[in-house]
């Protein structure tokens, strides 16, 4: 599973889309445990480029998943639901030495919840997570600040990723530049969203930490911590700082916050 290309044959002979995978490798040996980084709605691998590095300077072997149709990997979103992402994250999880720690940003924290209902993950980070519930609250959040794009998100069309909705600290250019990197969303995993099942508990009772700000102006605050509540999970809030908390200003003590969280863990 590298960079882009078609798609490959499954166990059942079943097409599955080669997806891209960036990886970053510790300078030195290291005990570190691997992580699996899940982008979120409309997003690649490339946003975790900040993590990348700090997770590989930290020692740990770090991979970001393009789920397909997103960045340089295969598929198609026409049709694909957050089912279809969670089977990306287990396919590139079954790749790695050894069991990493999940990873999953927004729509991406939903996907990791999913995914360790059914993988033994050592641990799962949710950064600003669309809940286990119905993620109605997003609906309003988006339809209070413009009207239109909540249309868009019941009408089976992309949502807009203003740099108004992911950050709140990066000077304009910077959160324009950012913003127009992000691409389409698949229409029926971004209507799950608001209509999906809560996700089965975690495999093994993996110990999970959820990361967000009072300030998400996509997944309110009240549903990060109605997550952190289901899962018993530490919950550590970086207020100022925008949605896109790996990439805002500031990412990098919301980075340190997870290091030292894994590090107690070990």
């Amino acid at each position: 599973m590298t960079r882009g290309g078609p798609t490959v044959a499954d166990s059942r002979g079943m097409a599955q889309p080669t997806l891209e995978v960036l990886s970053r490798t510790p300078s030195r040996p290291s005990d570190r445990p691997p992580l699996l980084l899940v982008h979120g709605l409309g997003h690649a691998a490339w946003c975790w480029e900040n993590w990348l590095d700090a997770a590989a300077e930290a020692g740990y072997p770090a991979h970001a998943v393009s789920l397909r149709g997103h960045g340089g990997s295969g598929g198609t979103l026409r049709g694909s639901t957050l089912g279809d992402y969670a089977d990306d994250v287990v396919r590139t999880a079954a790749t790695l030495p050894e069991r990493p720690v999940l990873v999953g940003h927004s729509m991406g924290g939903l996907v990791a919840q999913m995914v360790l209902g059914r993988y033994p993950a050592r641990a799962g980070v949710l950064v600003a997570p669309v809940p286990a519930r119905p993620a109605v609250g997003s609906l309003l959040s988006v339809a209070r600040q413009h009207p239109t794009d909540a249309l868009r998100l019941v009408a089976f069309s992309s949502l807009p990723l203003r740099p108004s909705y992911l950050f709140e600290r990066l000077d304009p250019p910077t959160a324009q530049a950012y913003s127009d990197r992000t691409g389409a969303e698949s229409p029926l995993a971004q209507y799950q969203l608001l209509l999906h099942r809560p996700p089965r508990r975690p495999l093994g009772d993996a110990p999970v930490l959820v990361l967000g700000t009072p300030e998400d102006r996509l997944v309110p605050v009240a549903d990060v911590r109605a997550t952190a509540r289901r899962y018993d999970a530490q919950l550590e809030e970086f207020p100022g700082m925008g949605h896109d908390l790996m990439l805002d200003e500031g990412w990098d003590k919301v980075f340190d916050v997870m290091d030292r969280w894994l590090a107690a863990l070990d």
